[in-house]
Protein backbone atom coordinates (compact mmCIF):
# COMPACT_ATOMS: atom_id res chain seq x y z
CA UNK A 1 0.00 0.00 0.00
CA UNK A 2 1.36 3.25 -1.21
CA UNK A 3 1.70 5.97 1.49
CA UNK A 4 0.14 9.13 0.83
CA UNK A 5 0.67 12.88 2.14
CA UNK A 6 -2.34 13.84 4.60
CA UNK A 7 -2.86 17.78 3.39
CA UNK A 8 -4.91 18.83 -0.03
CA UNK A 9 -1.64 20.97 -0.75
CA UNK A 10 0.71 18.59 -0.54
CA UNK A 11 -1.30 16.38 -2.98
CA UNK A 12 -2.18 18.72 -5.59
CA UNK A 13 1.83 19.86 -5.50
CA UNK A 14 2.72 15.91 -6.42
CA UNK A 15 -0.09 15.64 -9.09
CA UNK A 16 1.84 18.62 -10.73
CA UNK A 17 4.45 16.56 -11.04
CA UNK A 18 4.95 15.33 -14.73
CA UNK A 19 6.51 11.84 -14.67
CA UNK A 20 7.35 11.27 -18.30
CA UNK A 21 9.15 14.69 -18.00
CA UNK A 22 10.25 14.77 -14.50
CA UNK A 23 9.20 17.73 -13.77
CA UNK A 24 6.69 20.30 -12.31
CA UNK A 25 3.70 21.34 -14.62
CA UNK A 26 2.14 24.80 -14.30
CA UNK A 27 4.69 26.38 -12.38
CA UNK A 28 3.51 29.89 -12.89
CA UNK A 29 -0.35 28.77 -11.49
CA UNK A 30 1.34 26.51 -9.02
CA UNK A 31 0.80 28.59 -5.94
CA UNK A 32 -2.76 29.80 -6.47
CA UNK A 33 -3.25 25.75 -7.03
CA UNK A 34 -2.07 25.42 -3.13
CA UNK A 35 -3.63 28.18 -1.89
CA UNK A 36 -6.67 27.38 -3.02
CA UNK A 37 -6.70 23.48 -2.05
CA UNK A 38 -5.45 24.78 1.42
CA UNK A 39 -9.15 27.15 1.60
CA UNK A 40 -10.66 23.82 0.32
CA UNK A 41 -9.34 21.85 2.95
CA UNK A 42 -10.58 23.94 5.38
CA UNK A 43 -14.01 24.15 3.62
CA UNK A 44 -14.33 20.77 3.34
CA UNK A 45 -13.93 20.13 6.95
CA UNK A 46 -15.98 22.93 8.03
CA UNK A 47 -13.48 25.38 9.27
CA UNK A 48 -14.06 27.38 6.73
CA UNK A 49 -17.84 28.33 5.52
CA UNK A 50 -19.13 30.83 2.30
CA UNK A 51 -21.08 34.16 3.81
CA UNK A 52 -22.02 36.31 0.92
CA UNK A 53 -19.14 35.03 -1.14
CA UNK A 54 -16.88 35.93 1.52
CA UNK A 55 -14.45 32.70 3.58
CA UNK A 56 -15.28 33.10 6.98
CA UNK A 57 -14.40 30.94 10.10
CA UNK A 58 -16.69 28.05 10.69
CA UNK A 59 -15.70 25.34 13.30
CA UNK A 60 -12.71 25.39 14.63
CA UNK A 61 -9.62 23.38 14.15
CA UNK A 62 -6.20 22.65 13.18
CA UNK A 63 -5.01 25.46 10.74
CA UNK A 64 -1.14 24.17 9.00
CA UNK A 65 -0.67 26.87 6.59
CA UNK A 66 -2.24 29.63 8.97
CA UNK A 67 -4.67 30.48 5.89
CA UNK A 68 -7.58 30.45 8.84
CA UNK A 69 -5.79 32.51 10.85
CA UNK A 70 -5.28 35.15 8.33
CA UNK A 71 -8.73 35.07 7.52
CA UNK A 72 -10.01 35.18 11.12
CA UNK A 73 -7.87 38.58 11.63
CA UNK A 74 -8.92 40.34 8.21
CA UNK A 75 -11.85 41.70 7.15
CA UNK A 76 -14.52 39.79 5.37
CA UNK A 77 -12.57 39.60 2.34
CA UNK A 78 -13.85 38.04 -1.42
CA UNK A 79 -12.00 33.79 -2.12
CA UNK A 80 -9.71 35.74 -5.02
CA UNK A 81 -8.24 37.47 -2.57
CA UNK A 82 -7.06 34.27 -0.31
CA UNK A 83 -6.51 32.56 -3.04
CA UNK A 84 -3.90 34.93 -4.28
CA UNK A 85 -2.56 36.07 -0.81
CA UNK A 86 0.54 34.71 -0.45
CA UNK A 87 0.74 32.15 -3.33
CA UNK A 88 4.77 32.01 -3.76
CA UNK A 89 4.81 31.86 0.01
CA UNK A 90 2.32 28.91 -0.28
CA UNK A 91 5.04 26.93 -2.92
CA UNK A 92 7.94 27.33 -0.64
CA UNK A 93 5.94 26.28 2.48
CA UNK A 94 4.48 23.06 0.63
CA UNK A 95 7.61 21.75 -1.30
CA UNK A 96 9.60 22.08 2.10
CA UNK A 97 6.73 19.69 3.96
CA UNK A 98 6.99 17.14 1.22
CA UNK A 99 10.97 17.42 1.22
CA UNK A 100 11.17 16.93 5.12
CA UNK A 101 8.61 13.93 4.44
CA UNK A 102 10.74 12.43 2.18
CA UNK A 103 7.70 12.66 -0.76
CA UNK A 104 10.43 14.57 -3.15
CA UNK A 105 13.97 15.02 -3.56
CA UNK A 106 15.16 18.87 -3.82
CA UNK A 107 18.71 19.72 -5.68
CA UNK A 108 20.44 23.23 -6.87
CA UNK A 109 21.66 23.19 -10.09
CA UNK A 110 22.48 25.70 -13.37
CA UNK A 111 20.28 25.82 -16.99
CA UNK A 112 22.96 26.66 -19.48
CA UNK A 113 25.78 26.26 -16.66
CA UNK A 114 24.61 29.94 -16.02
CA UNK A 115 20.96 30.64 -14.25
CA UNK A 116 20.44 28.83 -10.84
CA UNK A 117 17.26 26.41 -10.76
CA UNK A 118 15.65 24.22 -8.58
CA UNK A 119 15.61 20.50 -9.45
CA UNK A 120 12.37 18.52 -7.67
CA UNK A 121 12.12 14.58 -8.24
CA UNK A 122 9.57 12.52 -6.85
CA UNK A 123 11.21 9.76 -5.07
CA UNK A 124 8.28 6.95 -5.43
CA UNK A 125 6.34 7.56 -8.60
CA UNK A 126 3.21 5.36 -7.23
CA UNK A 127 2.66 7.79 -4.88
CA UNK A 128 1.87 10.32 -8.05
CA UNK A 129 0.30 7.53 -10.06
CA UNK A 130 -1.90 6.90 -6.95
CA UNK A 131 -3.27 10.14 -6.73
CA UNK A 132 -3.60 10.46 -10.51
CA UNK A 133 -6.21 7.22 -10.19
CA UNK A 134 -8.01 8.49 -7.09
CA UNK A 135 -8.86 11.81 -8.76
CA UNK A 136 -9.09 10.01 -12.55
CA UNK A 137 -11.80 7.52 -10.44
CA UNK A 138 -13.79 10.69 -9.43
CA UNK A 139 -14.81 10.81 -12.56
CA UNK A 140 -16.52 8.08 -12.86
CA UNK A 141 -18.83 5.73 -11.67
CA UNK A 142 -20.52 6.51 -8.54
CA UNK A 143 -22.48 9.09 -7.54
CA UNK A 144 -20.96 12.94 -6.58
CA UNK A 145 -21.90 12.17 -3.13
CA UNK A 146 -19.86 9.45 -2.60
CA UNK A 147 -16.88 10.40 -3.85
CA UNK A 148 -14.27 10.33 -1.76
CA UNK A 149 -13.82 14.52 -0.90
CA UNK A 150 -10.09 14.83 -1.35
CA UNK A 151 -10.18 12.86 -4.64
CA UNK A 152 -13.51 15.23 -6.22
CA UNK A 153 -11.22 18.49 -4.69
CA UNK A 154 -8.65 17.06 -6.72
CA UNK A 155 -10.37 17.08 -10.09
CA UNK A 156 -12.11 20.52 -9.50
CA UNK A 157 -8.69 22.26 -8.34
CA UNK A 158 -7.02 20.62 -11.59
CA UNK A 159 -9.68 21.79 -14.10
CA UNK A 160 -9.87 25.05 -12.88
CA UNK A 161 -5.90 25.41 -13.20
CA UNK A 162 -6.06 23.20 -16.60
CA UNK A 163 -3.72 21.16 -14.90
CA UNK A 164 -2.83 18.69 -17.92
CA UNK A 165 -1.15 15.88 -15.68
CA UNK A 166 -4.13 15.42 -14.09
CA UNK A 167 -6.84 16.67 -16.80
CA UNK A 168 -5.57 17.02 -20.42
CA UNK A 169 -7.75 19.27 -22.41
CA UNK A 170 -10.04 16.48 -24.14
CA UNK A 171 -10.59 14.88 -20.50
CA UNK A 172 -11.87 18.27 -19.36
CA UNK A 173 -14.35 18.89 -22.63
CA UNK A 174 -15.59 15.18 -22.18
CA UNK A 175 -16.11 15.23 -18.67
CA UNK A 176 -18.03 18.77 -18.65
CA UNK A 177 -20.91 17.80 -16.27
CA UNK A 178 -19.30 16.18 -13.95
CA UNK A 179 -16.18 18.11 -13.57
CA UNK A 180 -18.84 21.20 -12.48
CA UNK A 181 -20.44 18.23 -10.35
CA UNK A 182 -17.48 17.98 -8.86
CA UNK A 183 -16.91 21.34 -8.11
CA UNK A 184 -19.76 22.46 -6.81
CA UNK A 185 -19.21 19.90 -3.56
CA UNK A 186 -16.02 21.24 -3.04
CA UNK A 187 -16.90 24.96 -2.37
CA UNK A 188 -15.55 28.01 -3.98
CA UNK A 189 -12.21 28.54 -3.83
CA UNK A 190 -11.09 26.32 -7.17
CA UNK A 191 -14.35 28.72 -9.29
CA UNK A 192 -11.81 31.49 -7.12
CA UNK A 193 -8.82 30.41 -8.33
CA UNK A 194 -10.10 29.84 -12.19
CA UNK A 195 -10.91 33.50 -11.90
CA UNK A 196 -7.61 34.22 -10.59
CA UNK A 197 -5.49 32.96 -13.23
CA UNK A 198 -7.66 34.10 -15.84
CA UNK A 199 -6.92 37.47 -14.57
CA UNK A 200 -3.17 36.83 -14.63
CA UNK A 201 -3.19 35.52 -18.27
CA UNK A 202 -5.54 38.38 -19.13
CA UNK A 203 -3.26 40.98 -18.04
CA UNK A 204 -0.19 38.75 -19.19
CA UNK A 205 -1.13 39.55 -23.26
Amino acid sequence: MVDLPDSLPARMFLLSYDLTKKRLSGRGELGYLLRAAALTELYLDGRLVDERRRPRPGTPGQDPYGVLAEITESRPRSWQHWVRKGHRAMVTTVRAELVAGGWIREEQGRALGLFPVRRITVRDPRVVKTLWGGASSALHGRPVAHVNSYDAAAVALAAAAELKTVLPRGDRRRHKRRIAELTARTGPAAPAMRKVIQAQHAAAA
